[in-house]
């Protein structure tokens, strides 16, 4: 049986600036994927949130980029927006950048995951869900597990594995993508992927058989408006087992709080941090970025599950340590390397300040012209002589 996997998210509006989803918003968009359940448009459905981002997870047999699916997911998202003006929440429907649907949601602001997958015996996943950072979040973690053999053993012991992965990677500023191979292509995908704010891995397939291992949301919310709307808060979903990653190697891959940009105004650099779905919230400097992930097994279409997979204290150091670098960070303020460079700061508010300052800067010689005149004035003392 051939499942699609949609997983669709966007912020709505949340409870006391951006910091957690509203409930109430959660159940006006359970309402409209309840109607749509019912008209076996979806076979199933789950919704949680990271922070204040809103999460769909769907599954049909409609393929990716239904029409259908996508305004179902459009439409909840339009209804809990609604409520969250209701309720006063903060930017309430910030991710819909359009007033009308035009069928499907990519350009319009919610980010898209989706994987079309012929069912094995047993079809288990994980969603791996960030808020407050950007889809190149998620270029460390999904190499450590499809192609770092100190992650993961499977790619030397499980025959199935050992010929390695194709990555297809998108440049997003150009909309071009390349597949490489890893092993055999791995310091070409590293020279690009260790750019991830530019290069972004959006599909992982296993090279043997180009069976489909994992999909990432890649939409930059900062490209698709011109401007800072919030960050891109991603979703990947990754099939496990049966010659893919194993669960316990998805996870260890998120076992280094790396530094990913987003947190603060979407300006700063700051470490993922892999928590519980209770502890899905953004609290200290709107952050630190947040991590959560969920385990399903598909049957049928059907979701079984989910398992709170970093509700563990196995990651209780992986907190701590995230902690400790959260420390060290917020002590640079607004220094770079925890400011973003220049580049990824023109799509902030920055901009808007350094236009007000345009005028009062002065090339170098007329500095030294000025600087010269004073000296001048000083030297002849107050009364000219």
């Amino acid at each position: 049986m051939k499942t699609t996997i949609s997983v669709i998210k966007a912020d709505i509006g949340s409870l006391a600036g951006h910091h957690v989803v509203h409930p109430d918003t959660m159940a006006a968009a359970s309402k409209v994927l309840a109607e749509a359940k019912s008209q076996s448009l979806l076979i199933d459905y789950y919704i949680t949130h990271v922070g204040d981002d809103l999460e769909l997870i769907m599954t049909h047999t409609r393929g990716e980029l239904d029409t259908k699916v996508h305004e179902t997911a459009w439409n909840a998202f339009k209804e809990a927006a609604k409520v969250a003006k209701e309720l006063g929440l903060y930017a309430a429907g910030q991710d819909l950048l359009s007033d009308s649907f035009s069928g499907n949601v990519r350009g319009l602001g919610p980010g898209v995951a989706e994987i079309e997958v012929e069912e094995r015996p047993s079809e288990p996943i994980a969603i791996f869900m960030a808020d407050k950072t950007e889809p190149g979040a998620f270029n460390l973690p999904l190499y450590k597990m499809f192609a770092d053999p100190f992650n993961t053993p499977g790619l030397v012991i499980d025959p199935t594995m050992h010929n390695g992965f194709k990555f297809e990677v998108l440049d997003v500023y150009q909309g071009e993508a390349v597949v490489l191979n890893a092993p055999q292509e791995l310091y070409d995908l590293l020279a690009l992927i260790g750019t991830p704010s530019r290069y972004v891995i959006r599909r992982i397939y296993r090279s043997e058989d180009n069976l489909l291992g994992a999909v990432v949301s890649i939409e930059r919310l900062n490209l698709i408006a011109g401007k800072y709307v919030g960050k891109d808060d991603p979703v990947t979903i990754v099939r496990l087992q049966h010659g893919l990653p194993a669960l316990g190697e998805a996870l260890e891959a998120f076992t280094l709080p790396h530094l990913v940009p987003g947190w603060m105004r979407g300006s700063h650099y700051g470490p993922l941090i892999p928590v519980s779905q209770r502890d899905a919230r953004a609290t200290r400097f709107d952050g630190p970025p947040r991590l959560i992930g969920l385990g399903f097994n598909v049957k049928n279409g059907k979701l079984v599950g989910p398992s709170d997979l970093f509700d563990d204290p196995a990651f209780d150091e992986v907190r701590r340590l995230a902690n400790t670098i959260t420390d060290y960070m917020r002590r640079h303020g607004p220094f770079m390397p925890h400011r973003l460079e220049p580049t990824e700061m023109e799509y902030t508010t920055l901009p808007i300040i350094l236009e007000k300052l345009r005028s009062r800067f002065k090339k170098e010689s007329d500095v030294y012209k000025v600087k010269e005149s004073i000296y001048s004035k000083e030297k002849s003392g107050p009364s000219g002589d």
